[in-house]
Formats: C-alpha cells, sequence, structure tokens
C-alpha cells in the first residue's frame, strides 16, 4: 500500500509547474539582459493595476449579485424564482464579448437617460452619456456576465447543505437569516470554493476583452506597444507571461486554501 502511495505521489509530483518556473526565469533573463524586453516590460506594467482592479471589483460584485440570484432562484415565490432562473439563462447564452459591446453602448446610455430623466425631477444637472467612464462600463459588464456563472455556483452549493440540518436549526428556533447564516452558508461556501476560485481566474484572463473598449489594461497596452514598435513577438510574449504569472499564482493560492480547509475540517 505504502509503495502504491509513493507511486502515486511521483504521478503527481507538478513537472508542469518546473517546466513554467524555468519559462518563466528564461523569459525573465531575457528582460533582465535586453533593452528591448525591458522596455516592453515597464509599459505593459502600468497596465496590470487596471486590470487587478477591474477583475477584484467585477468578481466581488459578481459574487454578490450571483448569491442573491442563487436565493432568488430558491425562493418560495413563483415570480422570483422565474425572474431569477430567467436572468441567469438569457446572460449565460449570450458571449461576453457581446455582452460588453450591449452594456458599453446600448445600456449605458439607457441608463445615464434614466438618471438624467429621476434627476430632473430632483432638480440635478443632466450629464452625458460620455461622462459614464468606459472602464466602469466595462466593470458592469463583466459583473453581469459573471453573475449568472456564479449564481449556478452557489445555487449547487446551497442545495449541497443536507435538508437535515436546515430542519434542526429551525427545531432550535433559528431565525431564517440565523439558519443561512450560521448553517447554511459556512457549509455552501466550502462545497463551492473550487469552482468559485477557478471563475476567478477566469476572470483575469476574461478581462483582457475590456481592451476591446480602449481600457489600458495590459491587453491595450499590448496593442498599442506592438503598433509602435512593430516587436510584436517580444510584446506578446511579455502580454502572455504577465496573465501566465497571474493566473498561476492564483490557481495554487487557491489550492493551498482548499488544502488548509481540508485539514481545518478533517481536525474537527
Amino acid at each position: 500500500m505504502s509503495d502504491r502511495r509513493r507511486s502515486d505521489n511521483k504521478e503527481d509530483f507538478p513537472w508542469w509547474l518546473i517546466a513554467v518556473g524555468l519559462t518563466a526565469l528564461y523569459l525573465g533573463i531575457e528582460v533582465a539582459r535586453s533593452e528591448i524586453y525591458a522596455q516592453i516590460m515597464t509599459t505593459l506594467w502600468r497596465g496590470a493595476g487596471v486590470t487587478v482592479f477591474v477583475t477584484l471589483v467585477s468578481f466581488f460584485a459578481a459574487s454578490a449579485l450571483g448569491l442573491l440570484l442563487a436565493l432568488g432562484a430558491g425562493s418560495k415565490w413563483l415570480v422570483l424564482r422565474q425572474t431569477c432562473r430567467f436572468y441567469v439563462e438569457v446572460v449565460r447564452g449570450v458571449p461576453i464579448i457581446v455582452l460588453l459591446l450591449y452594456v458599453a453602448f446600448v445600456l449605458a446610455p439607457a441608463l445615464v437617460d434614466l438618471r438624467n430623466w429621476l434627476g430632473g425631477a430632483l432638480g440635478l444637472e443632466d450629464i452625458r452619456t460620455r461622462q459614464f467612464p468606459l472602464l466602469w462600463r466595462a466593470i458592469l459588464a463583466l459583473m453581469i456576465a459573471y453573475s449568472a456563472f456564479l449564481a449556478e455556483v452557489f445555487r449547487a452549493g446551497l442545495q449541497a447543505v443536507p435538508e437535515g440540518q436546515v430542519e434542526a436549526a429551525k427545531a432550535l428556533g433559528l431565525s431564517g437569516w440565523q439558519r443561512f447564516r450560521l448553517v447554511v452558508f459556512p457549509q455552501a461556501i466550502r462545497t463551492v470554493l473550487p469552482p468559485l476560485g477557478n471563475d476567478f481566474v477566469s476572470l483575469v484572463k476574461d478581462s483582457s476583452l475590456v481592451s476591446v473598449l480602449g481600457v489600458l489594461d495590459i491587453t491595450q497596452l499590448g496593442k498599442v506597444t506592438a503598433a509602435s514598435n512593430f516587436r510584436y513577438f517580444e510584446t506578446y510574449n511579455m502580454v502572455a507571461l504577465i496573465y501566465l504569472g497571474m493566473t498561476i499564482s492564483l490557481s495554487l493560492a487557491l489550492r493551498g486554501l482548499e488544502r488548509h480547509l481540508r485539514r481545518k475540517q478533517e481536525h474537527r
């Protein structure tokens, strides 16, 4: 049995991570040695903050909305259930880049018109559509897109909580909010953590789509840099390296968190 375990451990050794690390080391040396690579990396690094900001704000907003949609889909009220299902199915059926363009050039102007209409009743000064920053239009689009996917993740986690535990909480006299906060949600979040992590990593990559709106993230700066210096090979090597470093670091951190929570659960 121990031999078999050792064999499995050898098979599970992350050789892929060593390969990625060596590739990153080689490119890091090239960046240090090459003036061209160093200039490109300096330019692209300015977009890393925008990428991180878009990803974090979009993900946490989408998570909050997705959780509300999941709760609504399990509601006892038919209209609320059907409304949440309608939202999830429609949004999941639209490609993210189409949704991004729709939100940026259709929904955003509509929201500005609505704000001006309400503002007129309140005596507020009108604003123009161009005053709605493209960065926030992109964040709104990503939030809408990912909230539908995260709603299904949360719904699966909530349904995985044994009904007996909910009934026991009711028997103890806990209110609906207390049952959710103390019994249902802590168990559901442990169940959905791996798929939540996967969606977070996916959002890091999908945040590159905001470049179609001209938002100066890593991808957009890469396009601008390559168009000006004609060093497409070097530029897109750096773009890929930055995204790869971000996604692999996140994946490893999430795996470590999963192992920590698993060990913590086993010791209870």
